[in-house]
């Protein structure tokens, strides 16, 4: 009741709801009365006065009446029966407030569920309606319809049906759609006509369906599927009264009321019957549990305990009822299809008369699915258009169908052929292989609908292998693959074929795929497959027969026996076989895609509990046995885990040796997957065997690597599927196959198996760490994680919980490949991981490191078991190469895997059986370790000792028994364990001097376990077997001593590579441990970026090469010796083997690395080259090259004396260009000091004096610091004192409690006799052995002082060896003392002037400021001491002392040179300058012309006894040296 006061025109903008009666009738109205409200109450009056009435009636012709009204209003009461009338109506003797004008607004809005309000809707519903009732004549608004134009009616209300609102269709779905399969299955009769309304129904319906999913694709799920269509298919849909226990059709029975789509249960079916189970095959949901249930999970609760006549339900696909190759075109099937649909109707008709009822329907003779499929393949335009773009939703639609369909019939039990009519089959053959045809014309135009498609197509015929004929449904996969492999023959485009891949993982991902491929029958056409039954009889029919002999090769090769009788197997092996052919380089892109095809199988495989069983699992896996040699043959391409570059292969195995035959191959019709021809062509495979093909790996890997690698996930997902076929296929058949293999197809399985083991590598924590903090990602879900890792967390049948329709996997990018191949196991796709993911956020900090702890973990166990599996593989290749006549190469290869397994970071599980089995494989082959593969031998003895200093104990014992047997082995060959004992000694070295992290102490343990061993091991006590253990162990326990040194100095370089020098000093008659060493301390130079050093150290090792290698070889293109290489460097000579301890280098254990040989000088001399080259010593380049242009020259290498060639040329070059005429300005060879360490603090460096050489232009503060630094941290910084001066340091007075350093820059020294043949800035800069340094002093003690009392003090350093050498610091050997008294020290400073004068005016190009800025310091009036105050006090006297008369006169000739450079220096710089300098230039001459008059009578001056006759000739001229008071100090 609304009330308002003193108003004429009231506006009320209430809302009131009124709930109305479920059964409205025409009687049924709203009325409204008028009251007027009295404010002041009279007596004897009402308060409320009515004054007015009207009203609403609900229905109007059967339809609810919404909207505006604008109502007359009544005076009067209104009479009986009004409602049934509008107010509109005139009622007669009735008085109307503004005579009878519409004054009453009102609006009323219908929330219902039952009234359409859509006139559309509400027409079909009532002619539907009227139908099922059999009521004629239909009242829908104005109009009376009759029986004889029913038919018009219906069609045209079925049409409407597109022009009906959005809003209300939507609400009402579910019963339109119920009505419109209705009318599809049970054409109505009208007027005794059937009249078939299945293609208007498909029409309309494919209309709606888009609609809903053009306007409301927010409502999507993740699949691209509307949610009120599939939630229809899901609960609502079922086939109109087709349970076998209803009653005979009749108004109760007919789906007439609505209620049926509740799918209420009768009474006779199983109450635990849950009908959303019969959908499981055809639609997503994610709460199905993980775990795999029987086999036929999608009927197995319809059938219940019953058996099932398993006779004839499967068809073998050579069997079927057209030949793979032939079935018939899309175009002659629609043809067929359409003739069938009239012969259909007409047949219907004529059995019709004696059915009609009253109800106008006939009994249902139509199925659903059988009509749909034969309206879609009928279908043409814009319906067919509609139809395929939501193909999902016919598919499914069908697929349910045929499954209640299956049920209700009670025809689950028949056999799978007789199942379906064969009409039927023909119209799913048609449909099939129309939509392929669409798929492959459309792809390039339209790739978002095709790939909807594409899947939508591959779900389908997923779900019929559970319930048609499998022979029938390989039929269906064929005609698609046949119509895509043609067009992929003509155009080979990676979008198709990625379709493709896509079609070929859905169809896959089925519950039975195992059971489809026929794991246990010979490679014969099967008589009896097994069919789908339950769990328990599935797995024992389908693994019980055991493998018969037969020709093991067809079961590791695509052969054409294979690839029939497991089908779906040979598809998938077949398209990774192509797509991973090097050839086909358009298809590189889905590399990953197909890969994650296999793996996502195997994943499946391995976590499906119905193939637990060992034996099962075999067999399984003999499904992928081809696999294997596919990804041999990939081996070149795969990424390369192995961190060096080197290659992957032996050094035995030929180069030439790759012989083809794909090239001969041709495509073939490119129609069948089936047939032989294009099956095997397009595999990539000849019909023999796919180990025909390119077979041994290149020793280069560059050669192989021509056509691109694969990326690491993809290489790793591969060799992940590798590793599981080889862990569960049956060892007697692998033993057998590799039985078979020739020696290059098993070396490249061992190179296989090598890569392998860098793949999974163990990374540690920290590597994960680093990654998490480099990418700022949270880690992975950890079953994903496991699913990929180890292959055991999720069955390839989730496919079916989480498959797509629509836009499945659509990349982000719009791409049809490429991103899209883990979607399908991507955890964060699904429902239930959005609530999960909003709890991780709040607890993401707390769960980062456990995840990254688990994460390692997991990887953790990766790698032991891929290793193990690796290392089971080894052991069947040993037992096969055990019988072959090539064993050698072949073990040589297990060996090298095995070496290089425990060279990786491995679990102390893995190690135990790695050393047994390695303890193993040296027992039963002594002589391939100690005679054919001896660098293996060396590897094999720096594995075991990095092994003995593992702080875990089990490894500890298992390498020390491992070493004494190796040491075992080889003295019980030749009562000599010589090599293991020198190898033994170069791998500790090799340890000490790279490895930073291993033990010591523990190292210790095991060298006393084996001394333990040698002592009671009572065969051989009487043999000097146990000596020379102990004498062995002694020697490695003196290199730990040294060890131990050299960790106290491990933060001093110079200290550090002195050990270094004394250990390869110490190992002067021992070239094998030298030259580890020298190679030891080249890599310390290498890693502080002194390349100078590491060239002279690999120059060494060269040299020390070539002196044994000319005493095992004399070729006389190879180096004599060390003499050869003294133009590189006069250190070298020290390497010279003219010892009398020198061993001969034909002993055993004598020069057996692989550097003592021509190869290793080769490598150790261009490794040389590299390194001079990088320091900028490129005349070293050219030294190195002369030694190595012989060498191949001799071997007519015209490849590597092509490459050496260019380099010299890159040398010469750079020598060119970087000279820039002042010196080699930028060419900076290094800046050396003198230091001396004083203080008995130093130990063995007190009074000690070095030479160091640090980096260019380091500076004398730089050093200063650095040491004053080092040794303060160590010594104290109170006790470490840098002496200042560079006068002789007297120790007596130095306090004995600290720690003195005195560092002095110098300069390299040349006599003058040197000076002519040091001509270049290199030549002054190399091979340097003597420094010199400068002190002024005066004779009472003062540094400096007046110009006629400054005396200077040279001192000239010698050192034991010349810069650069193998160390950065260098011992002083030798000291000696020049002192210049003061007219020498004018002179030389005059002379220094010259020089600098003539440089400046003869520098091309002039510099005009370096010019003046010499000038300006020669003539200028303000210098002081200058050239004037020079000559003024040592030439205006003739000396008194006879002696100084050459003095005067050398200083009087200096002075006319420097006034004569000093004028064309000024006349160059008249040339140079500009108009602006003209006063500067009249400026400096006038202060020449000035010093020029007074130096004058200076310079004219002579002495008149240096003209007399020369005296006798026996008369001495060694004034000078005496004059010059040498000092010698040595």
């Amino acid at each position: 009741m609304f009330v308002i006061y003193d108003c004429r025109s009231p506006d009320f903008h209430d809302e009131i709801k009124i709930k109305l009666p479920a059964s409205l009738s025409d009687h049924h109205h709203i009325l409204f009365t008028f009251y007027h409200v009295s404010c002041q109450q009279k007596q004897n009056t009402p308060l409320e006065t009515p004054v007015g009435y009207t009203w609403i009636p609900m229905l109007q012709n059967g339809r609810l009446r919404t909207g505006h009204f604008c109502l007359p209003v009544s005076l009067e009461k209104p009479p009986q029966s009004y409602s049934v009338l509008s107010p509109d109506v005139p009622l007669p003797g009735m008085k109307w407030v503004d005579n009878h004008r519409g004054v009453f607004n009102v609006e009323l809005v219908a929330v219902s569920t039952i009234h359409t309000q859509d006139q559309y809707l509400d027409k079909f519903f009532a002619l539907v309606h009227a139908l099922d009732e059999h009521v004629f004549p239909v009242r829908i608004g104005d109009m009376r319809i009759m029986e004889n134009n029913l038919e018009t009616e219906l069609k045209s209300s079925i049409a409407a049906l597109n022009s009906a609102q959005l809003e209300p269709v939507v609400r009402f779905l579910h019963l339109l759609l119920d009505k419109l399969v209705l009318l599809v299955v049970r054409p109505p009769v009208i007027a005794g006509q059937i009249v078939n309304l299945g293609q208007a129904s498909f029409e309309v319906m494919a209309s709606v369906v888009n609609r809903l999913h053009k306007y409301l694709d927010t409502s999507q799920d993740m699949h691209g599927r509307n949610s009120l269509l599939s939630s229809y298919i899901h609960y609502v849909f079922r086939l109109p009264s087709t349970d076998p226990n209803s009653p005979s059709p009749g108004p109760g029975g007919l789906g007439g009321s609505v209620h049926y789509a509740t799918m209420a249960r009768s009474a006779v079916r199983p109450a635990s019957l849950n009908l959303s189970r019969s959908r499981s095959l055809s639609n997503s949901n994610p709460d199905i549990s993980g775990t795999p249930t029987s086999p036929d999970d999608e009927v197995r609760s319809i059938i219940g305990s019953k058996g099932l006549d398993r006779s004839n339900s499967w068809v073998h696909t050579m069997g079927c009822s057209a030949p793979w190759g032939s079935s018939p075109g899309s175009a002659p099937e629609t043809m067929q299809a359409m003739e069938r649909c009239g012969n259909r109707m007409s047949s219907h008709t004529e059995s019709a008369s004696f059915l009609q009822t009253l109800t106008g329907r006939l009994p249902t003779k139509k199925l659903f699915h059988e009509e749909l499929a034969l309206q879609w393949v009928v279908s043409s335009g814009s319906v067919r258009e509609g139809a395929l773009q939501q193909a999902w939703f016919f598919f499914e639609l069908m697929v349910k169908s045929i499954i209640h369909h299956l049920y209700f019939t009670e025809r689950l039990e028949s056999p799978r052929k007789n199942r379906f009519p064969e009409r039927f089959m023909d119209d799913i053959t048609a449909l099939v292989s129309t939509i392929a045809g669409d798929i492959v014309s459309r792809f390039q135009k339209d790739l978002e609908l095709v790939e909807r498609i594409n899947t939508s197509l591959a779900f389908f015929l997923n779900d019929l292998l559970s319930v048609m004929d499998r022979g029938f449904v390989f039929t269906l996969i064929k005609t698609y693959w046949k119509q895509v492999s043609t067009k992929l023959y003509a155009l080979q485009n990676p979008t198709l074929e990625s379709l493709r891949l896509d079609f070929l993982r859905i169809v896959c991902s089925h519950e039975h795929y195992v059971t489809l491929n026929l794991p246990c029958s010979l490679l014969t056409p099967p008589a009896s497959p097994s069919p789908s039954v339950s769990s328990a009889t599935s797995q024992s029919s389908g693994f019980s027969t055991h493998v018969q002999d037969q020709k093991i090769a067809n079961m590791f090769e695509l052969s054409i026996p294979f690839r029939e009788q497991h089908y779906l197997a040979g598809l998938v092996l077949s398209e990774l076989s192509v797509l991973l052919d090097p050839d086909n380089e358009g298809m590189f892109g889905l590399h990953k895609k197909v890969v994650s095809v296999v793996h996502n199988l195997l994943s499946s495989h391995d976590s499906d509990p119905r193939y637990a069983d060992p034996e099962v699992k075999a067999r399984v896996a003999m499904l992928y046995l081809p696999l294997i040699g596919i990804v041999m043959e990939t081996l070149p391409q795969l990424h390369d885990f192995t961190e060096s570059h080197n290659q992957w292969g032996r050094p035995g195995c030929p180069q030439g040796t790759a012989v083809g035959s794909g090239g001969e191959e041709t495509e073939g019709e490119g129609n069948s997957m089936i047939s032989q021809t294009v099956a095997m062509a397009i595999a990539g495979t000849s019909t023999a065997s796919p180990m025909s093909r390119p077979s041994s790996f290149l020793l280069n890997t560059q050669t192989g690597r021509q056509h691109g690698s694969f990326s690491a996930e993809s290489s790793r997902s591969l060799l992940i599927c590798l590793l599981w076929v080889l862990k569960n296929a049956d060892e007697l058949v692998l033993q057998k196959w590799f039985t078979d293999l020739s020696v290059s197809q098993l070396n490249r399985l061992l190179d296989l198996l090598y890569l392998c083991v860098s793949c999974f590598e163990y990374k540690g924590k920290k590597a994960f760490e680093r990654m998490n903090s480099l990418t700022f990602k949270k880690s992975k879900d950890m079953k994903a994680k496991l699913e990929e890792a180890i292959l055991g967390s999720i069955g390839a049948r989730q496919e079916m919980v989480r498959r797509s329709r629509g836009q499945l996997e659509r990349s982000p990018s719009g791409s049809a490949f490429g991103s899209q191949e883990n979607l399908r196991w991507r955890k964060d796709m699904t429902h239930w991981r959005q609530n999960s993911e909003r709890m991780d956020k709040s607890h993401r900090s707390v769960r980062t490191r456990a995840e990254l702890e688990h994460e390692a973990l997991i990887d953790g166990n990766l790698a032991t078991e891929a290793n193990l599996i690796i290392l089971d593989t080894l052991e069947i290749i040993v037992q096969t190469a055990s019988v072959t006549e090539s064993k050698e190469s072949i073990l040589g290869g297990v060996l090298k895997v095995l070496l290089h397994s425990m060279a990786c970071n491995q679990s102390a599980l893995y190690l135990q059986h790695c050393f047994a089995t390695q303890r193993a494989l040296v027992s039963k082959f002594p002589e391939l370790l100690f005679e054919e593969e001896t660098e293996q031998c060396a590897d094999l003895c720096l594995r075991l000792l990095r092994s003995c200093s593992s702080s875990i104990s089990t490894i500890r014992s298992h390498a020390s028994a491992s070493l004494y047997l190796l040491m075992r082995q080889n003295f019980e060959i030749g009562n000599n364990f010589a090599r293991v004992k020198m190898q033994v000694t170069m791998s500790l070295s090799s340890l000490v001097g790279t490895s930073q992290n291993f033990n010591e102490e523990f190292l210790r343990r095991s060298l006393k376990t084996i001394l333990t061993y040698a002592e009671e091991d009572l065969e051989l006590r009487e043999t000097t077997f146990p000596d020379q253990v102990q004498d062995l162990v002694f020697n490695l326990h003196m290199i730990l001593s040294d060890t131990v040194k050299m960790k106290e100095h491990q933060e001093d370089p110079e200290m550090l590579v002195d050990l270094m020098y004394r250990i390869a000093k110490g190992y002067q008659t021992s070239p094998d441990l030298r030259l580890t060493w020298l190679q030891n301390m080249a890599g310390k130079h290498s890693e502080r970026n002194n390349h100078a050093e590491a060239a002279q150290c690999l120059v060494h090792s060269a040299a020390l090469v070539a002196e044994y290698l000319s005493m095992l070889e004399d070729r006389k293109y190879l180096p004599v010796g060390c003499v050869t290489f003294q133009n590189i460097s006069s250190n070298v000579l020290e390497e010279s083997a003219v010892s009398d301890d020198v061993v001969s280098p034909d002993e055993e254990g004598i020069c057996s690395g692989k550097y003592f040989t021509e190869i290793g000088l080769v490598g150790l001399l261009e490794q040389a080259a590299a390194s001079f080259s990088m320091a900028g010593m490129y005349e070293a380049v050219n030294e190195v090259y002369k030694v190595l242009i012989p060498i191949h020259e001799a071997n007519r290498d015209a490849k590597k004396l092509a490459t050496i060639h260019g380099k010299l040329q890159e040398a010469f070059s750079k020598i060119v260009h970087q000279s820039t005429g002042w010196e080699d300005g930028k060419r900076m060879f290094g800046t050396y000091f003198r230091v001396g360490f004083y203080g008995s603090k130093f130990g063995d460096l007190d009074e000690q004096e070095f030479v160091y050489k640090e980096p260019a232009i380091t500076k004398l503060a730089e050093i200063s610091h650095r040491l004053e630094n080092f040794y303060g941290e160590r010594f104290g910084e109170e006790q470490v004192e840098v002496i200042k001066d560079s006068n002789p340091v007297d120790k007596c007075k130095l306090d004995p409690n600290k720690a003195f350093i005195q560092i002095t820059y110098v300069e390299p020294y040349f006599d003058t006799y040197e000076m002519k043949d040091r001509i270049t800035y290199f030549d002054k800069n190399y091979n340097l052995r003597r420094f010199v340094y400068c002190t002024p002093f005066t004779l009472d003690g003062r540094a400096h002082g007046d110009l006629h009392e400054q005396f200077k003090r040279k001192t000239i350093l010698t050192t034991s060896h010349a810069f650069p050498y193998i160390k950065t610091r260098i011992n002083i050997i030798h000291k000696e003392e020049i002192i210049s008294t003061p007219i020498e020290v004018a002179i030389e400073d005059m002379q220094k002037k010259t020089q600098e004068l003539a440089f400046a005016t003869h520098q091309d190009p002039a510099d005009a400021k370096m010019l003046q800025m010499v000038l300006q310091g020669s003539v200028g009036t303000t210098v002081n001491q200058g050239p004037l105050e020079v000559a003024q006090v040592f030439l205006s006297e003739i000396p008194i002392d006879p002696k100084l008369y050459r003095h005067h006169n050398k200083l009087r000739l200096c002075f006319k040179d420097f006034t004569k450079r000093c004028e064309d220096a000024l006349r160059k710089n008249k040339s140079l300058i500009g108009p602006d300098q003209k006063e500067y230039q009249r400026e400096l001459e006038r202060n020449y012309h000035r010093l020029k008059e007074a130096l004058q009578p200076l310079i004219n001056r002579k002495i008149p006894q240096l003209y007399k006759p020369v005296l006798q000739v026996n008369s001495h001229r060694d004034s000078f040296s005496r004059l010059s008071l040498r000092k010698l100090d040595i």
